[in-house]
């Protein structure tokens, strides 16, 4: 029977990026002792007080409809959390949708056009193409250089704008990298969208696990608030991937926008998450502090792991929870390096081409498990690349 269109625009690569941490689930359900570091869930449960406040709810018989744009309390709660931020937001900026990866295809059909251009800085995402291609619009990569520590230069941005640019959409802190958006950048970002009429959107899921300096979030810049459209959620800084709770902010109008369509095809979040929602930002944040300063504990034992090695390097991040390795020296690809590494010395990570052309030759690592057992990853990972300099034919 015949599909849609829709079904090509959504498939490619960036679904494919997925089949070799697919690969090691399976081998570890059948018993495999493989260190599963290709995806970015994390370790942690979801703090106790946080699942309480969602039994309460439940109990309460908070199980029917909700408000579509979200709980007025929690869209509340998110104002509050952003005042660290200096963002002087209000509740009407607000919507609660199903995580962030629903906060960006909403926010993506409520924007774009058929023929629209969308400027993003590659390596990034791997779901990014397939959600602006689902509109009809085009992805317009601009290179984040691993020689430059994969820094995102505004001088490309701008050499990439046409007529046909709508938006620039930018993650920082940056998922594959770790790298951020300093403010001087910024600044020079939202004169680009002031002068050529664009829309900035920002995915920021990674605010709350900066190690080295501070969150710069795109909402608070002066003179763009009227095109600004920040997209995050509670998945990484609360260990709640599952609970599949995000949100977008955003002018008035354009929530009313994405109002609509999330009467089309979600009807709101459940209200009993929205709780759980409420009582991970009103509460004590001391295991988020605890999370950040493992996370930050774990990059440091694979930095310190790798370091000094003739055949990789690792690209040390300021935020996030994964490390970019570069493994060029020895000869292999990324996709070849990565099948090399489960097959042989169990361990899963993502190829870097999985995220754009310029992190061919690197793999991505998630820290997602404990210092030890990355740190112990990280010495096989290195036996591996290792391995292929001294005997090349072993790696063809």
């Amino acid at each position: 029977m015949k599909v849609s269109q829709l079904t090509a625009r959504i498939a490619g690569e960036g679904a494919a990026a997925w089949n070799i941490h697919y690969r090691a689930m399976a081998r570890q359900q059948a018993g495999d002792d493989i260190t599963v570091l290709s995806v970015g869930d994390p370790d942690f449960t979801t703090p106790a007080r946080i699942m309480d406040a969602a039994r309460d709810s439940l109990y309460a018989g908070n199980t029917h409809y909700a408000d579509v744009q979200g709980k007025q309390a929690l869209r509340e709660a998110i104002v509050d959390h952003y005042r660290k931020y200096d963002v002087d937001a209000s509740a009407d900026q607000l919507i609660v949708l199903a995580g962030a990866q629903c906060g960006l295809y909403a926010t993506a059909q409520c924007l774009l056009d058929p023929e629209d251009e969308v400027i993003v800085p590659e390596p990034g995402y791997v779901t990014y193409e397939a959600v602006i291609q689902s509109t009809g619009a085009s992805l317009v990569q601009v290179p984040l250089r691993a020689d430059n520590g994969f820094q995102l230069d505004v001088a490309d941005i701008t050499a990439a704008i046409t007529p046909k640019t709508r938006a620039i959409l930018l993650n920082s802190p940056h998922n594959p990298t770790g790298t951020s958006i300093g403010p001087e950048q910024w600044q020079t970002i939202a004169e680009l969208c002031r002068a050529h009429d664009l829309w900035l959107i920002s995915d920021e899921v990674y605010a709350d696990l900066v190690f080295d300096g501070s969150h710069t979030c795109a909402a608070s810049l002066a003179g763009i608030e009227d095109r600004t459209v920040v997209i995050s959620s509670l998945s990484k800084s609360h260990a709640m991937t599952g609970w599949r709770l995000g949100w977008v902010m955003a002018p008035p109008a354009l929530i009313g926008h994405l109002s609509n369509l999330a009467l089309c095809m979600l009807y709101g979040c459940p209200d009993f998450i929205q709780d759980a929602g409420i009582a991970a930002l009103k509460g004590d944040h001391g295991e988020l502090e605890v999370m950040r300063d493992a996370y930050r504990q774990r990059r440091d034992a694979v930095c310190q792991a790798l370091a000094h090695s003739d055949a990789v390097t690792a690209i040390c991040p300021d935020a996030g929870m994964f490390v970019m390795v570069d493994i060029r020296r020895t000869g292999l690809s990324s996709a070849e390096f990565a099948d090399r590494l489960l097959d042989e010395h169990g361990i899963s990570a993502l190829s870097g081409e999985a995220f754009g052309p310029s992190a061919a030759g690197f793999i991505r690592l998630s820290l997602t498990q404990s210092p030890e057992r990355l740190t112990q990853a990280s010495l096989r990972l290195r036996q591996c690349a290792e391995a292929c300099l001294s005997t090349s034919s072993e790696c063809l």
